[in-house]
């Protein structure tokens, strides 16, 4: 081989090393009221990878606050509080809780919770992390709807409020709940961010690869949200 072609030769392997692990294409996702079915590797192979950027986010503003779609007096997090109580609390008024009252699991972290005031309902994919993976780029009324989803149960999860603390606004890359359910979450992580068409950055990206690599790849089923 002569020197020219040796030398290209080592520029393009060099840029390539520095340029990091490349990702097959995205596969396009569903339309909105479609049933996808695929697996867990081939899910977090159609995620595409962008940079994020958080500029302009606001939690409040961004994504507003807990909604009460049907007009039945409970908010999203009571929702979901009375929907995952494996035994129901006492409820007054206008779906007021009463504290001390009820039981729930909250499997992020193996720990049973009698009181909803110890718990929080977690956005699977965070709200800041939403943004930063193409959310800001929606309309105002579409993130509202993202931070109240109770269409799909894998969306928003009652989890402790140390976990959820913990977990803050963190990818798989950056924190994991219990090892017992690395699977569950990494299945919930996916079928949100495929719902709704989110990004994924490299580091995630390389994460969430490693941890479908260990479990099942059996199939999974999620409709794309409008």
């Amino acid at each position: 081989m002569g020197k020219l072609k040796t030398t290209v030769l080592a520029v393009a392997v060099t840029a390539a090393a520095l340029a990091g692990p490349t990702w097959p294409a995205a596969a396009a996702p569903g339309a909105p009221g479609d049933t996808v079915t695929t697996t867990l590797r081939e899910g977090v192979a159609a995620l595409p990878v962008a940079d994020e950027d958080r500029t302009g986010y606001n939690r409040e503003r961004s994504f507003g606050t807990w909604t009460d779609a049907d007009h039945n007096g409970c908010n999203t997090r009571s929702e979901v509080l009375l929907d995952e109580a494996l035994q129901a609390p006492e409820v007054t008024g206008r779906c007021k809780l009463t504290p001390g009252t009820g039981r729930w699991y909250s499997w992020y972290d193996d720990q049973y919770v009698t009181s909803a005031r110890d718990l929080d309902v977690d956005h699977v994919v965070p709200l800041a992390e939403a943004w930063d993976s193409g959310a800001s780029a929606w309309s105002q009324e579409r993130r509202v709807a993202y931070a109240n989803d109770l269409s799909d149960p894998r969306h928003l999860e009652a989890v402790t409020n140390r976990s959820n603390r913990q977990k803050s606004d963190k990818d798989p890359a950056q924190w994991m709940p219990d090892e017992a359910v690395y699977c569950r979450y990494t299945e919930y992580w996916v079928i949100a961010k495929s719902r709704y068409g989110l990004s994924v950055d490299a580091a995630e990206k390389s994460k969430l690869v490693e941890l479908a690599s260990g479990c099942s790849d059996a199939p999974l089923t999620y409709t794309p949200a409008p």
